[in-house]
């Protein structure tokens, strides 16, 4: 017998009747038989999702409003004890609250407190499921740099889920060098999932959200997109790295060494066909150009421009280094022979930061001109067929010209897997608009 396992998103977990759906789900199939929460999303358009109230409740603690605090983890308690009567079984909900509302009192520190949704999520679930809850700290550790030690937490994991036939695990946080609870990044339940999955070597790992998989592009730009019915790591990285949120970009990592595939699948429809994700498509790449599209608004430009830049050594260096000491990351790296462009997320470049670096580069290279572009959106076309289907970037481009976009840079990776061009922010929709009617509705 093979083994699934099955990580439930925040929309799955929601509200006891969905817990309630999601559960029939995972019994529906005795391979089944590892299961990952998140906490409770939102229910409704302008509900508030339970990790957000916990991330309010620990500023208000950092603040020192205990007032405001109670009135927030009071939110938070009302949420759960609904799921808990929605349900309708004991299921000692408030044992939980009371604990985890002590701890954070207590000074346990912002990343257990964001960590609470999904250890009571997956109390509940572990409880209608009637299988072993296992917290996450048991196996999920995390280096003295907060990365993901992956050989501690692959070792342990196997060795922890062993003793488990079944098993409900929370997602999102595991053990800290510090011996206490560190969270990874929002979505990082995704990546819990998929810890589980190479620790116990599943056959398949299932996403359960409320999507029927991944679609060539965001369907809120794009009326009634096609959905992706296989892409490969690579591909999947590409996408939601570049904005199509689905899946946290970080989750292949942990089971791309093992080749173990992943399903998008929807929680509300269990019967559609989702997408999968593996290693090596087995889709005929003639059939197919593009396999999605995705993009990112709010990104600016900084080009230097000196003659004989590419002679003189160490340069490209020396202005990595004025972003660097400053914790800021780069979205590409455009070059010519006399130019250097580096696109930046504009998150990093609030409050004068952007001047800053400006006069910095300026003292420590010497440029002859350093202009800037601001108001940016990157737009990614990426396709393993790309590259054997001669013509592409012309079609892009023609596509592009004929709806009246500038497009105002261009990076193309080498393994000519995606092409990014970059356009105004306010050309965003129309591009992406332009780009799938050329590839998909032509």
């Amino acid at each position: 017998m093979g083994i699934k396992v099955c990580k439930f998103g925040g929309t799955s977990m929601a509200s006891g009747n969905v817990i309630l759906s999601a559960a029939k789900i995972v019994e529906s199939d005795s391979e089944r038989r590892y299961v990952v929460v998140s906490a409770p999303g939102k229910r409704f358009g302008g509900d508030i999702k339970v990790t957000d109230l916990l991330y309010q409740c620990s500023d208000e603690i950092e603040a020192g409003d205990i007032a405001a605090f109670k009135e927030t983890f009071g939110k938070i308690r009302v949420r759960f004890t609904n799921i808990e009567k929605e349900i309708g079984k004991e299921l000692h909900i408030e044992d939980g609250l009371n604990e985890a509302e002590n701890e954070i009192l207590n000074g346990a520190g912002r990343d257990y407190c964001a960590s609470r949704g999904e250890f009571l999520a997956a109390k509940i679930m572990a409880a209608v499921l009637g299988v072993p809850f296992v917290d996450a700290t048991e196996f999920v550790r995390f280096d003295e740099n907060g990365a993901l030690d992956q050989e501690k937490t692959f070792a342990l994991g196997a060795e922890v889920l062993k003793q488990y036939p079944r098993a409900v695990i929370p997602g999102f946080y595991g053990l800290g060098a510090n011996g206490k609870v560190k969270t990874f990044s929002r979505g990082g339940g995704d990546i819990s999932g998929s810890i589980v999955a190479r620790s116990v070597y599943a056959n398949l790992y299932e996403n359960w959200t409320d999507v029927s998989g991944f679609y060539v592009c965001d369907p809120r730009i794009v009326d009634s997109p096609k959905c992706i019915p296989e892409l490969t790591y690579q591909e999947l990285r590409e996408l939601s790295y570049m904005g199509a949120n689905v899946l946290h970009s970080e989750s292949i990592f942990p089971v791309r060494s093992a080749g173990i595939p992943i399903r998008i699948c929807n929680t509300f429809r269990p019967e559609d066909a989702g997408t999968y994700i593996v290693k090596n498509s087995t889709r005929d790449i003639r059939d197919y150009v593009v396999t999605g599209i995705a993009g990112k608004k709010d990104f600016t430009s900084i080009t230097l421009e000196k003659s004989l830049m590419n002679a003189e050594v160490g340069f490209v260096g020396k202005v990595l280094s004025v972003i660097g000491k400053r914790g800021i990351s780069f979205e590409h790296l455009p070059s010519g022979i006399d130019t250097l462009s580096l696109v930046i997320d504009n998150e990093y470049l609030k409050g004068g930061v952007l001047q800053e670096i400006i006069d910095e580069m300026v003292a420590t290279v010497n440029p002859d001109k350093v202009y800037t572009h601001e108001n940016i959106a990157l737009i990614a076309t990426v396709g393993h067929g790309m590259a054997k289907n001669v013509g592409t970037s012309a079609r892009l481009f023609k596509a592009l010209s004929e709806a009246g976009i500038n497009v105002n840079m261009i990076d193309q990776g080498s393994s000519e897997l995606n092409i990014i061009v970059g356009v105004e922010s306010k050309d965003y929709v129309d591009c992406l608009k332009a780009i799938y009617n050329e590839f998909f509705n032509a």
